[in-house]
């Protein structure tokens, strides 16, 4: 599983960083990007899940 934070639709909310800290990370403005190139580790995909669903502007996209 991949995901990508989308620069154009995140308002920096930071609930991906805060839920998921270990897949997001926040830039110096505060808004969220993918740590690790966006890849999930296999039976870790649930809190990534979590954290795209808790996204207000739905700025995170997620490949299966």
């Amino acid at each position: 599983m991949k995901v990508h934070v989308d620069p154009a639709r995140c308002q920096g909310h930071g609930r991906c960083y805060d839920l998921a800290p270990q897949f997001f990370a926040s830039d110096d403005e505060g808004y969220g990007s993918e740590r690790n190139g966006g890849v999930i580790p296999d039976g870790q995909e649930h809190e990534a899940q979590v954290a795209a669903m808790n996204c207000p502007e739905m700025a995170i996209d997620v490949e299966q």
